[in-house]
C-alpha cells in the first residue's frame, strides 16, 4: 500500500466563467515577446527538468478533484492566449503545492504549481484565475530566456531551478527560499518590466476568457489585506502593489469581456474541500525539511524489494524512539520521514510503501478531530484507488489518546491479495493530529494482530 501523502489535485465538472461587466473598448495595450536567443525546446526541457525536481522536494497535494479543477481553470486560460504567444510544443499542465503561502509560479513551457495557500485565500475563482494568468503570460512570453539572453551566456545553469521560480506573482519570500536550492541571487527574480508584461497580458487573456481582469487586481488587495494592511516585504523587489492594481485596473477599461456563467459554486467547494485538510505548512517549514534532507515526493522505502513469503512479526519487540514512543516487531524496518514513520519487514517495502507493516505520523491540526480525520482518509483513498473505506468511524484510543479508528481494504496491486488497513487517529495533548495505518493481507490478519495491539497500548508521543 502506498501510504505517502503527497502527490499531488483536481475537477470534475466543466468550468464556466466568472459573468463579468462589459468594458469599453479601446485599443489594449500592446505586448511583445522580449529578444530571445534560445529555442523554444530550450524553454521545454527547463521546465520539464526541473518540474521534476519541484514534484521530488515540494509536497504536491495528492486530491483529484481540486487538481482537475484548477486544470480546468487552467486549460480555459491556455485556450485564450493570443495566437501570436502559442508555442505547440509548449505542455500546460497544472499541480498544487500543499503549502500555506499565497504563491504560484509558472516553469518555461508549461509546468505550474498553485500553492494551496493562494487557492484558500482568493475571494473567488477570479481572483484565483488571475494568478494563474499572470503566470501563464511568463510562459507564453518565454521570459526565462529571455532573462538569461538579457544577462548574459548562462550556459550549464540553464537547468538551474532559481532561474525559472521567480515568476511568482508574489515572488520574494517563496521565490527567493525556492531560489536557495542553488540559484544565485540575480536569477531568482523576473525583472519589472517583465512583472509589467505579465499583468497586462494576463489581464488580457482573463478578458479573453470571460473572466474579469479586475479581479487580477483585486487579488493584491486581498494580498494586502492578509498582510494586515502592509506590503509584504516580499513584494519590494516587484513594482509597488498600489502601481500593479492600478495599471491592471486601467488596461481592464481597455479590455471587452466575453462574459461566461460563474462556477464560482465549484470554487468554493473545491476551496471548502482544502479548508478541512490538515494546515498545511509554510514555505519556509518546507524549504528547512529540504536542508534537513526531506524530499516530499520520495518514498524512504523506495529502496526495498516486494516478496511473496514475508517473516511473520517476531515476539519479541523493540522500543523505537524517533517520531514518536512505540514498540514494534523486532524484526521490522524503520523508515523515517520528516514527521512520518514506517515499520515493515523485509520483502514488505519498496517504491510503492509498504505491504505489511504500519504507518504513523503526526501533523497540525484544525481544531476539529473528525474533521481532520476524514480529510486524512480521503488522501488515503485518492493515493491509493484500490482501497475502500468499510463502515463509518468508531471510537477507539490510540495510546491514551481517544479518537476513532475506520477500516480500508481491496485487493493491491503488489500482492494480488485483499489489503486490511486500519487507521487510528486522535488529538494529542498539543492538538496535534496523531494517526497510526496498520497494514496486513486479510488472510494474514492473525499473524499481525499481536504486534498492532502492542504498538497501540506503547504509543506515546516524545
Amino acid at each position: 500500500m502506498k501510504l505517502t501523502i503527497k502527490k499531488h489535485l483536481a475537477a470534475y465538472i466543466a468550468i464556466f466563467a466568472i459573468a463579468a461587466a462589459p468594458f469599453t473598448a479601446f485599443a489594449q495595450t500592446r505586448v511583445e515577446r522580449p529578444k530571445n536567443k534560445y529555442k523554444v525546446s530550450d524553454d521545454v526541457k527547463l521546465g520539464n527538468d526541473n518540474a521534476r525536481k519541484v514534484e521530488q522536494q515540494f509536497p504536491i497535494l495528492n486530491d483529484r478533484q481540486a487538481t482537475r479543477y484548477v486544470s480546468q481553470v487552467g486549460e480555459r486560460l491556455v485556450a485564450a492566449i493570443p495566437p501570436q504567444f502559442r508555442e505547440p510544443a509548449f505542455d500546460y499542465r497544472f499541480e498544487i503545492v500543499n503549502a500555506s503561502d499565497i504563491n504560484a509560479f509558472a516553469l518555461p513551457g508549461g509546468p505550474m504549481f498553485v500553492n494551496r495557500g493562494m487557492i484558500e485565500a482568493a475571494k473567488n475563482e477570479g481572483e484565483m484565475a488571475g494568478v494563474m494568468a499572470h503566470e501563464i503570460s511568463h510562459v507564453a512570453l518565454r521570459h526565462a530566456t529571455a532573462q538569461a539572453t538579457k544577462q548574459g551566456s548562462i550556459g550549464n545553469q540553464l537547468g538551474v531551478i532559481g532561474l525559472i521560480l521567480g515568476g511568482a506573482i508574489l515572488g520574494g519570500q517563496a521565490g527567493a527560499q525556492l531560489g536557495a536550492l542553488g540559484a544565485t541571487a540575480w536569477m531568482t527574480k523576473y525583472s519589472r518590466d517583465y512583472e509589467t508584461q505579465a499583468d497586462t497580458l494576463g489581464a488580457q487573456i482573463m478578458a479573453a476568457a470571460g473572466y474579469d481582469p479586475r479581479d487580477l487586481a483585486h487579488m493584491f488587495q486581498t494580498i494586502q489585506a492578509q498582510s494586515r494592511g502592509g506590503a509584504p516585504e516580499w513584494l519590494s523587489s516587484h513594482p509597488d502593489p498600489g502601481n500593479r492594481y492600478e495599471k491592471i485596473m486601467r488596461e481592464a477599461e481597455m479590455l471587452n469581456v466575453n462574459p461566461r456563467p460563474s462556477n464560482d459554486r465549484e470554487f468554493r467547494r473545491i476551496q471548502e474541500r482544502l479548508r478541512a485538510l490538515p494546515p498545511a505548512r509554510t514555505m519556509a517549514e518546507i524549504e528547512k525539511g529540504i536542508k534537513n534532507g526531506e524530499q516530499a515526493g520520495a518514498n524512504p522505502t523506495a529502496n526495498g524489494v516486494y516478496t511473496e513469503r514475508v517473516a511473520r512479526p517476531s515476539r519479541a519487540t523493540k522500543l523505537y524512539r524517533g517520531v514518536v514512543e512505540v514498540r514494534v516487531p523486532s524484526n521490522w524496518k524503520a523508515f523515517e520521514s520528516g514527521d512520518t514513520v514506517q515499520f515493515a519487514p523485509e520483502g514488505a517495502y519498496g517504491r510503492n510503501g509498504i505491504t505489511r507493516g504500519a504507518m504513523i505520523g503526526m501533523m497540525r491540526g484544525s481544531g476539529n478531530l473528525s474533521s481532520d480525520a476524514q480529510a486524512y482518509i480521503n488522501q488515503i483513498l485518492d493515493s491509493n484507488d484500490y482501497l475502500r473505506q468499510r463502515g463509518r468511524f468508531s471510537e477507539a484510543y490510540l495510546g491514551d489518546f481517544r479518537g476513532y479508528v475506520t477500516t480500508l481494504s481491496g485487493r493491491s496491486p503488489i500482492t494480488g491479495m485483499t489489503e486490511s488497513v486500519t487507521i487510528y487517529m486522535a488529538y494529542d495533548d498539543s492538538r496535534n493530529f496523531v494517526y497510526l495505518a496498520a497494514v496486513a493481507p486479510s488472510s494474514e490478519a492473525s499473524w499481525y494482530r499481536t504486534a498492532f495491539d502492542r504498538m497501540l497500548t506503547s504509543f506515546r508521543m516524545r
